[in-house]
């Protein structure tokens, strides 16, 4: 270890997480390793030297790159290389932001940037919550003004106990992952997915958490103390309070009368708007004066709002505190989805589409955690149009893949296991219009859409969105917050649900964290507020439909031997390609046998049934079969009894009386109804005809075949297999090319 390096421990539920610097980006503005175990995260914070010219807001930009060699691992893509960030990498990297944003100076204009790659991942603790460690100590001992530290922590509860940091094979056992950060007094922010876990029990993880951060707070402080950087003077560009006033003075009551007239989001912007462009008349051509009005409106229009609400109950839309806008629903709105839901909440409308597919459509993952697949999916689209904007259509937001990755994990615990329905699931919300709250409105429209697809989901599921007001010590938490109370208020608490408890909630926060009993004060209301949604929901669908819809894939699932899978498959996947084309289906194989038959049409999908069936059943003794003649010989035919499988009938049993021609009873191509009497170890197959025209039973048909075997020349080192390939009984291909099933 070289001279400058410097090592930091804290202890976090009886592990240890090690911070390190002074190894690595010395021209960084701090750079630290934090380490749990084998997993090790590097994170830098810069500034840059002057503040953006023009900038209206502060510029935080956060990173996160996953570094596939970290876990041994070359990346799946083309070019063996990191490309654009996976769905996960962005989720961390938003994790990361939420915490650090709201205690830096909105008024600095300084970039500031923090990027974090992985340096080695063990597969055993997650990277996310390290990275938020490893981003607040970098920023700790940087020269960047700051008003950190911020702790992170995971929480699982498995068997009742609640468990810090759990691992990846805990998680498995756990009925909670919830993500917390925190400050030493307050909870900045939390992510959390749950099986239905209560109220009460939410409140009490979130206090075991942020109890659970504060050796993080400490040691990070330590660090700060010992190796930190004296923290840079920058410019700030606050808002003049003397202006702020002047203006609030000119345009407060034209605020509140545009607030107390009945509108829709489309009519307050336009009248605000008018007020806004009004008052930067009044400075006329000094240009300077016009400047500081622009900005200042902003802040009063946020301060009128706020003291409405916070000193008279008022709320911009006229609504009470706890009162959710008006809901109405619909299902069954394409008739060629496989299901579908719209969701409509005062001037929020979300449109959920649902589409089944076979085990094998799974989406698979290339990242650093070891789950390499998954059978649910939910994606969110936030077109322009949703809030009357024309933007470019570009690839998909942080935002929406966050919104989206909430949605999912909202509904995961009420999805039911592939062992029971052997669907993968994509539901896609479209966004129709948008006044807050779309991402708790697809968690609603999704709900529709599954239930409508005939999906038997364990209970249905609602979402709200909570927000907060608070000034000092005083504090209003508003239920179902619409846009501008969103943007103007201090919290966007999220919370979804069945009827028994939570099953993901999220908070984002602006202020410098909220106290555990605000927390459930926020809980408490939001549950109220969801049972009366889950109720609107219900009385549009009350529960999943019996019959999957008319266009949904039906899935049979047979199991056959392992060893018969190349046969289904053919060479090159030449026999599992016809079959599909043939009878309209999907197949899918695994490599424990299991196939999966996925098809709209029942008659295809019996069709390939029986073909697979066929294909891989084995013969036994004393079963009847109805065969075709593949080959003559003097002493015999051969009848193929089943595909690529077949056996020779002697002279002796083709008939009840002698037979002095084989030719006198049969010819090639005749169907012959034969009964198996014998297999030998090589699996050579004698069949008889006799036995079926005399009705034999299995015994008899034995014991004949015991007895009556001819002594000569049985034919088996003449026979063969269909198409004369060697010896008969048995495949005649496909069984040597194993593999995946073949679309």
């Amino acid at each position: 270890m070289t001279p400058n390096v410097k090592q930091f421990t804290a202890n976090v539920g009886g592990k240890p997480v090690v911070f390190e610097t002074g190894k690595l980006a010395a021209q960084a503005g701090g750079a630290v390793t934090a380490r749990l175990d084998d997993s090790v995260i590097f994170a830098a914070a810069t500034m840059g030297a002057e503040p953006r010219e023009g900038q209206d807001f502060f510029p935080l930009t956060v990173e996160y790159e996953e570094r596939m060699y970290a876990g041994g691992r070359i990346p799946g893509s083309f070019f063996r290389r990191e490309g654009r960030p996976s769905q996960e990498a962005i989720l961390v990297a938003r994790l990361t932001d939420r915490p650090l944003r709201p205690l830096f100076n909105q008024s600095m204009r300084n970039e500031v940037q923090v990027i974090l790659f992985t340096i080695s991942s063990d597969a055993e603790n997650p990277l996310d919550v390290l990275a938020i460690n490893a981003a607040s100590a970098a920023l700790m001992i940087s020269d960047i003004p700051w008003a950190g530290p911020v702790g992170a922590v995971r929480v699982g509860r498995i068997d009742g106990q609640l468990v810090v940091n759990p691992t990846y094979p805990e998680l498995e056992k756990s009925d909670l992952d919830l993500r917390i950060a925190g400050t030493r007094d307050a909870i900045l922010m939390v992510e959390c997915g749950s099986d239905e876990v209560s109220e009460k029990d939410m409140v009490e993880a979130l206090s075991f958490g942020h109890k659970a951060l504060q050796p993080l707070v400490d040691t990070q402080l330590q660090m700060a103390a010992e190796v930190g950087k004296a923290k840079r003077e920058v410019p700030l560009f606050p808002l003049e309070e003397s202006v702020v006033n002047e203006a609030f003075g000119k345009i407060a009551s034209s605020l509140h009368a545009a607030l107390d007239a009945p509108h829709t989001k489309a009519e307050l912007n336009e009248a605000v708007e008018k007020i806004n462009a009004d008052l930067v008349a009044e400075a006329g051509e000094d240009e300077e004066k016009a400047k500081k009005y622009k900005e200042a409106f902003e802040e009063v229009y946020k301060r009128v709002v706020r003291e409405r609400i916070l000193k008279q109950g008022k709320r911009p839309d006229g609504r009470a505190l706890t009162e959710i806008r008006p809901i109405w629903c619909e299902v069954g709105i394409s008739p060629r989805a496989h299901g579908s839901g719209l969701f409509t909440r005062g001037e929020t409308q979300v449109l959920t589409m649902a589409t089944l597919g076979t085990p094998k459509e799974a989406q698979e993952l290339d990242n650093l955690s070891p789950v390499d697949s998954k059978r649910y999916m939910h994606h969110y689209n936030f077109p322009p149009y949703s809030t009357g904007e024309v933007k470019m259509l570009r690839g998909q937001s942080r935002r929406e893949i966050g919104h989206g990755a909430l949605a999912e994990r909202a509904l995961i615990p009420v999805i039911p296991a592939e062992e029971t329905f052997p669907y993968t699931l994509r539901l896609v919300s479209e966004v129709m219009a948008s006044n807050g709250s779309s991402s708790m409105a697809s968690v609603c429209g999704s709900t529709l859409a599954l239930m409508d697809t005939g999906v038997p989901i364990k209970a249905p599921v609602a979402g709200v969105a909570m927000g907060l007001i608070k000034e000092g010590n005083d504090y209003t938490i508003l239920t179902d917050i619409q846009g501008l109370e969103d943007h103007l208020g201090d919290m966007d608490f999220k919370v979804a649900g069945t009827e028994a408890g939570i099953t993901a909630l999220q908070m984002d926060i602006k202020i410098s964290g909220i106290t555990s009993e605000i927390m459930a004060s926020a809980l408490s209301q939001a549950r109220t507020a969801r049972l009366f949604i889950l109720g609107k929901i219900l009385e549009v669908i009350p529960e999943p439909r019996k019959e999957l819809k008319p266009h949904a894939p039906r899935i049979t699932v047979i199991k056959v031997p392992v060893d018969k899978i190349g046969a289904i498959i053919g060479p090159g996947g030449k026999n599992i390609r016809s079959l599909q084309e043939e009878t309209g289906t999907k197949i899918d194989i695994d490599d424990d046998g299991t196939v999966y038959i996925a098809a709209v049409d029942g008659t295809g999908e019996a069709i390939a049934r029986e073909r697979i069936e066929g294909l891989t059943e084995t013969p036994e003794i004393g079963r009847i079969y109805t065969g075709k003649v593949v080959r003559i010989a003097d002493f015999g035919a051969f009848v193929q009894i089943l595909p690529g499988v077949d056996g020779m009938v002697h002279i002796s049993q083709l008939d009840t009386e002698r037979v002095n021609k084989v030719e006198d009873i049969v010819q090639m191509g005749d169907e012959l109804t034969v009964m198996v009497t014998g297999i030998d170890p090589q699996g050579k197959i004698r069949l008889s005809r006799q036995a079926v025209l005399e009705g034999w039973t299995v015994e008899e048909a034995a014991e004949h075949d015991r007895k009556g075997r001819p002594n000569g020349d049985r034919g088996g080192d003449r026979g063969g297999r269909s198409g004369g390939r060697g010896s008969y009984g048995g495949r005649s291909g496909g069984d040597r090319d194993r593999g995946r099933s073949h679309r």
